[in-house]
This record gives C-alpha cells, sequence and structure tokens, in this order.
C-alpha cells in the first residue's frame, strides 16, 4: 500500500518537472504555482488508523482559478468509513484514560508542526481553494491557534463537589469524553473548520473520524500528517475523504453507527437537517454551524470610513464564501448616499482580482462554476425589480470561476438576494428610516448567525446589541471571530458552541456520582 503512494507521489513529481521550461504570462504563472504542492504534506490516500490508505475508487480536486487538475484522491465509501469509526473506537480506550497534560503535550506539538509548515500548508489551500495567499497563510495560523488553546484548556477541565443533603453522603460532578466525534467539514476554511472542532474534541479526550469537503481534502489529509508527527495515536485522528457521490452514504455511516458518540458539522442549513434526522435514530450528541444571513447596519451615527472599511472586510474576504460574511447591507437614508459612494470607490480601488499566487490579489476565484451561477442568479433577480449596479455586476474575464466585486443599490427586502445567503462578492443596500425598521429587517430570516453595525450612539449599541437575533454581534468591526471567543449561532444557525472556553464542553458528559455510607 505504501509502495503505491509513494510511486503515485513520485509520479506527481515527475510531472511538476515535465512543465518546464513554462509558458510566460499568468496562466503560466497560475499554473505552475499551483501544481507546485509542498510533496512533504501532499497525501492522496485516506487515514485510517494511523495508515494512508486506498479505496476501490479515486476522485480529482481542482484548482479552481485554472479548472487543473491537482491530484486524485482515495473516494472513500461506507466500508472506509466504518473502518475509520471502528478505529476511532479503538484509540478511544486508551487516549481518553490519558492524562490531560499528556494530551497537551501532543496538540501542542501539532500546534508547533503547523507554524513549522506553515507556508507549505497555506500553498495547500490556496491551490485547492483558490483565495489569496495571503488569506491562507492568515487561516493557518488561525487553525493552529486552536491546537494551541485547546492544548492548554486540555488542563482545565474541572470536576465538582456539591454539598449533599445527607451527612453520610458526598456529591460528585465528572466531566468525560462523549467518544467518537464524526467531524464534517466545509470548503471554505479547510484547515481552520478542522482544528476548532479536533482540537476541542482531543483535549476531552475523545477521537475522531474526518469527513472534509470534496472540494478541499488535502488540507485535512495534511494535518493528518503532521498528527502523525506530532505523536497523536493511530486512530485518534482518522480522515476519509471522499467525492460528491460518496458524500450520502458517508454521512449516513457516521451520523448512524452506534459507536459514534456525537457529531459535528458545518455546512448548510438544508445539509443540517438531514443529518440531525439520521442522528435521531441513536440520539446523538450534535454541534452545527449552519448557514448565515449576516445583517450589516449602518446608523446615521456612524464614522462612514470606519463603517466602509468595515463592509470592505466583512463582505469580500475569501470573496464572499465565509458564513459570518454580510449578505445584507441596511443604510440608514440620511448617511445611504455618502455610504455607497465610498463603498464603491473603495470595491474599485483597493481589490483586487486575480489568481491565489498573484501577491496583489485580494479576491480569488468561486469555488465553482455553480456558486458563479448563484451570484449571478441574485444580480439578474435584483436587477429585474429595479436594484442598480453601482459597480461590477459581471463574470471576470479571467476565467469562469472569477466574479467581479459587486455593488447593488436601490434593493429591497423582495429580491432573493436579501432573502437567502449568496456565498459571493456581492454587496446590496437596503435603505431604511429608523432603528425599529432595521431591527425588523435584519431579524426576519430564520437563521441567525452573526451581525453587525455601526454606531456611535452609546444607548443604540445597547439596543441594538441586545435586540440582534443572532449568536455574534460585531459592533464597530467586520470581522470577529478569535481562538478565544463563542463561536455559533442561533434559530436554524445551528446548535452549540466551538472555539473560547465553552467549545471543549460540546465534547463532554457530565457524570454525577454519589457516594454514601460514609
Amino acid at each position: 500500500m505504501a509502495g503505491v503512494l509513494q510511486r503515485r507521489a513520485a509520479g506527481a513529481r515527475r510531472l511538476l518537472l515535465s512543465l518546464s521550461p513554462r509558458p510566460s504570462g499568468l496562466a503560466a504563472a497560475r499554473r505552475h504555482k499551483s501544481w507546485a504542492l509542498p510533496a512533504s504534506l501532499v497525501r492522496w490516500g485516506g487515514l485510517v488508523g494511523g495508515r494512508w490508505v486506498e479505496a476501490p475508487a479515486v476522485f480529482p480536486v481542482q484548482d479552481p482559478a485554472s479548472g487543473e487538475e491537482l491530484g486524485r484522491v482515495a473516494d472513500c465509501g461506507a466500508a472506509e468509513a466504518r473502518e475509520a469509526v471502528r478505529a476511532a473506537h479503538d484509540a478511544g480506550a486508551s487516549w481518553g484514560p490519558l492524562p490531560a497534560k499528556e494530551r497537551s503535550v501532543r496538540l501542542r506539538r501539532w500546534y508547533e508542526l503547523m507554524i513549522e509548515n506553515k507556508d507549505e500548508l497555506a500553498r495547500i489551500i490556496t491551490a485547492e481553494n483558490g483565495k489569496p495567499l495571503k488569506e491562507a497563510q492568515g487561516e493557518i495560523l488561525y487553525s493552529a491557534s486552536f491546537l494551541e488553546w485547546f492544548a492548554e484548556e486540555a488542563r482545565r477541565v474541572y470536576g465538582d463537589i456539591i454539598p449533599a443533603s445527607a451527612k453520610d453522603r458526598r456529591i460528585l460532578v465528572l466531566k468525560q469524553p462523549v467518544g467518537v466525534a464524526a467531524i464534517i467539514t466545509p470548503w471554505n476554511f479547510p484547515s481552520a473548520m478542522i482544528t476548532r472542532k479536533v482540537g476541542a474534541a482531543l483535549a476531552a479526550g475523545c477521537t475522531v473520524v474526518v469527513k472534509p469537503a470534496e472540494d478541499t481534502p488535502l488540507s485535512a489529509l495534511a494535518l493528518g500528517e503532521l498528527a502523525n508527527q506530532a505523536g497523536i495515536p493511530a486512530g485518534v485522528y482518522n480522515v476519509v475523504p471522499c467525492s460528491r457521490q460518496q458524500t450520502s452514504a458517508v454521512g449516513e455511516v457516521l451520523c448512524t453507527d452506534p459507536l459514534v458518540a456525537k457529531i459535528s458539522f458545518t455546512g448548510s442549513t438544508a445539509t443540517g437537517k438531514i443529518l440531525l434526522k439520521h442522528a435521531a435514530g441513536t440520539v446523538k450528541r450534535v454541534s452545527m454551524e449552519l448557514g448565515g444571513h449576516a445583517p450589516f447596519i449602518v446608523f446615521d451615527s456612524a464614522n462612514v470610513d470606519h463603517a466602509v472599511a468595515g463592509a470592505l472586510a466583512s463582505k469580500y474576504r475569501n470573496s464572499g464564501q465565509t458564513c459570518v460574511c454580510t449578505n445584507r447591507f441596511l443604510v440608514q437614508k440620511g448617511i445611504h448616499d455618502k455610504f455607497v459612494e465610498k463603498f464603491a470607490k473603495a470595491i474599485e480601488g483597493e481589490l483586487r482580482v486575480g489568481s491565489g499566487f498573484d501577491e496583489n490579489t485580494t479576491q480569488g476565484p468561486l469555488i465553482n462554476e455553480k456558486a458563479v451561477e448563484k451570484v449571478e442568479r441574485h444580480i439578474n433577480d435584483a436587477v429585474s425589480q429595479g436594484a442598480s449596479i453601482v459597480t461590477g455586476g459581471k463574470r471576470h474575464s479571467l476565467g469562469k470561476n472569477f466574479f467581479e466585486p459587486t455593488l447593488l443599490s436601490n434593493v429591497t427586502t423582495k429580491m432573493l438576494c436579501t432573502q437567502e445567503e449568496t456565498f459571493g462578492p456581492l454587496a446590496p443596500v437596503i435603505k431604511f428610516d429608523t432603528e425599529e425598521e432595521a431591527i425588523a429587517i435584519a431579524n426576519a430570516a430564520n437563521v441567525g448567525l452573526a451581525g453587525y453595525f455601526y454606531s456611535q450612539d452609546p444607548a443604540q449599541i445597547w439596543r441594538v446589541a441586545e435586540q440582534l437575533e443572532v449568536g455574534m454581534v460585531g459592533v464597530n468591526e467586520g470581522i470577529i471571530s478569535s481562538v478565544e471567543s463563542p463561536f455559533g449561532g442561533v434559530k436554524q444557525s445551528g446548535l452549540g458552541r466551538e472555539g473560547s472556553k465553552y467549545g471543549i464542553d460540546e465534547y463532554l458528559e457530565i457524570k454525577y456520582v454519589c457516594i454514601g455510607g460514609l
């Protein structure tokens, strides 16, 4: 098995050499750099019980910028998923009882290896996801920080002693790992969405089976290679990559196998509901970070320049492909025209569309053509109902997955872009009159992950922060994610919280022990 994988890696290296000499120009640079994956970290098989394994079939991973194939990964199915669950269950017998300090040391070493290999890991993200290399480097630092954080939190899982009502009894509370956790992650943050879950799970004493998105499996596999190097025991961290065609079968195993005690999922609300139905049969613990539809409110009292800077960061990071990015801009009538004018100038002056490997790029490609088609559909619907394109509005000349950063004005709440998540570089602006109107529009959605608003009125800041029906609020701030903060939503945006001191609780059971006859 190992020999086969080595021959495949050697073949990939020969292919790299065959690309020289390279044609000149942007396309050539994109082709060369997208293929220049770090051989020390790229793996093409699944990771089960500490071994790199193949599957009966493979599926391609493509560079969304060029459309070129990066390589072919083992297409794991139900059989491989069950094998991974069994490996995780067996490994839990020794990982769970391990002293917290020892788990902490292993997680800390995994963190250190991520930092040592941060540039290589970032190149993998840019190659398979398309985001600008600077953003990918930022994601790796963010991703690694969860391993560092939970390495420290592993030693702070405290129980309790409760005074008993009877003098011959003592009441103790213990916290214990739930067991095997199935980790199902998206493509938009292919590294950070794994470590935010896995760091907490391993710190608590759980073992995991990771099912990464079919578009971006290489980051999960690279983390597996570093986990092995860090001394994470075989079977504690398993990865079952699979194609879109196998996703349903693998997901069903992870949600129904009785050996799996916990499911953590980040993705769409529709998929989350399906997983919840599967998990109900065995009453598994579930935490989910689902769809968002974030409002960004700019009140008349706001500092316009600060609001524009926050809007640019919140909307266009990762080309608008984040679950907490703004999807609806609500701007009060007294400041509306000034905001739209300055926002348009910032978009046109500061954003650069291109390959993620170009150092001047701020906007990479969307993940696939389906994502581009959704942006187009939202724009066409809005324009057909009277919206105006202030800037952008069409596909970029660089290729089929590239789209111009777009700003729409004269938007109403009847338009698709204000009713569902776009997940692309589209900023629709709605004009409003009163604070009450803005709150009503913001809270009309059936999801509530993040929300943002800009105001310099202290009383208004308190009122709006408390009234927004979301799990996270940014006040005069467009980027709110951090390892220390609890991440999660309300309504149909999910269950539970990730990161922070609360994140580890998702992977712990509380056990009450009564000692009598004393």
